[in-house]
């Protein structure tokens, strides 16, 4: 992928640092997908499990790999699943280009998105939303008629289905709708798979940075076919005061809501931290924290906690990459175990209200308390 000046201009509303941080994405996943298309060319399996994807308008653009590591050997119980993932989320991120190419120029239409809310104005989705979801939801069904499905535009305003112990899909069709919309590029496809009731494996593709993650439960992490250490060397043991902290503001336009998001961010800055970045899509939030292009990201102080099909993809990647994620706060029974831990990584609670992912332990505790309004009695730096 070649990312022109034209691709990037739509960078410019959120701000220097944050263009870097998307023209870094963007550079590193060209360089890696050109070796990937000229190294292995057709789409057709490979020696030693390797599987490459494609299909659809997508195989005219992107040559990926499921990693081999995840489909060698025993211990992956979803191998089948995974491919289907990453040839789903390839297909739907290229039903997402278009608008994305024109925005800004004589060819956009707005009314071609289709834009209709939810529960205010400022939850939206568009007609490429549904497409995605559909289009998703058909391949699985087809492959998997036994499977569960749980999707964002499906569920809409209504009750989020509960998480059984059947396998079950958790899909969310574009993370980053406002910026889809907007014709900023961070914006993805992200679709998890529970077994047991907990998360298994993650696929999440951002198309305008041409950057595939996959992860599976005890296979590891891989940004683009190579693995994910975001969490090692001077990251484990990275504080606060060294931190880039990422948080999102959301729908909370209540005095209450906004008053506890914005002091939570006045305490971090008044502790010190390197910076911090509001991105627009929580599951790219996590795949930054995987990859150490920030340090710790929450959520969970109002209205703006996330959602299940929020967490389940972006929570494989970052655990597989050695994250620590947790609740940021204790709002419900299923927040703790039964002598009252905070659950953490493999045991988060999906359907909680509020969320801190780090690159260490101790990193996510301070955070934690500084967002608290704890960190008096801590003494940390």
């Amino acid at each position: 992928l070649s990312l022109t000046a034209s691709n990037m201009s739509t960078n410019a509303t959120i701000g220097t640092s944050s263009m870097f941080l998307i023209a870094a994405a963007a550079a590193a996943a060209a360089a890696t997908s050109v070796v990937y298309a000229s190294a292995f060319g057709a789409s057709e399996p490979r020696a030693g499990g390797n599987r490459k994807i494609g299909g659809g308008n997508a195989a005219k653009h992107h040559h990926f790999d499921v990693p081999p590591e995840i489909l060698e050997g025993g211990g992956c119980e979803c191998k089948d699943e995974v491919i289907l993932a990453v040839r789903l989320a390839l297909e739907a991120g290229e039903n997402m280009t278009q608008h994305y190419h024109t925005k800004g120029t004589a060819d956009e239409n707005i009314d071609d998105l289709g834009i209709s809310t939810k529960s205010h104005e400022s939850d939206f989705a568009t007609a490429i939303d549904v497409k995605n979801e559909n289009f998703i939801t058909a391949g699985i069904k087809s492959q998997f008629p036994d499977h569960e499905i749980i999707g964002e535009e499906t569920t809409g305003t209504g009750a989020i289905p509960p998480l059984t112990h059947k396998p079950t899909w958790i899909i969310d069709p574009i993370d980053g709708t406002t910026n889809f919309a907007s014709g900023l590029p961070l914006s993805c496809v992200s679709i998890g798979f529970c077994l047991e009731g907990k998360p298994y494996m993650g696929v999440v593709y951002a198309p305008m940075t041409n950057e595939l993650y996959v992860a599976v439960k005890g296979r590891g992490a891989y940004r683009n076919g190579i693995r994910l250490s975001g969490c090692t060397g001077e990251k484990a043991g990275k504080t606060l005061s060294k931190a880039v902290v990422c948080f999102e503001f959301g729908y909370a336009r209540t005095q209450d809501g906004i008053d506890n998001m914005v002091n939570a961010v006045r305490r971090l800055l008044e502790h010190g931290v390197r910076t911090t970045r509001t991105l627009g899509s929580g599951v790219l939030d996590l795949c930054y924290v995987a990859c150490g292009r920030m340090d710790v990201v929450y959520t969970g102080m109002a209205e703006e906690g996330w959602k299940p099909w929020d967490y389940c993809a972006g929570l494989v990647v970052a655990v597989e990459a050695g994250c620590t994620m947790s609740h940021l706060k204790l709002d419900g029974e299923n927040d703790f175990d039964a002598d009252g831990t905070m659950k953490e990584n493999w045991q988060y609670n999906l359907y909680s209200r509020s969320m801190i992912c780090g690159v260490n332990p101790i990193l996510v505790e301070q955070c934690r308390d500084v967002v608290l309004n704890a960190s008096s009695k801590k003494g940390f730096v």
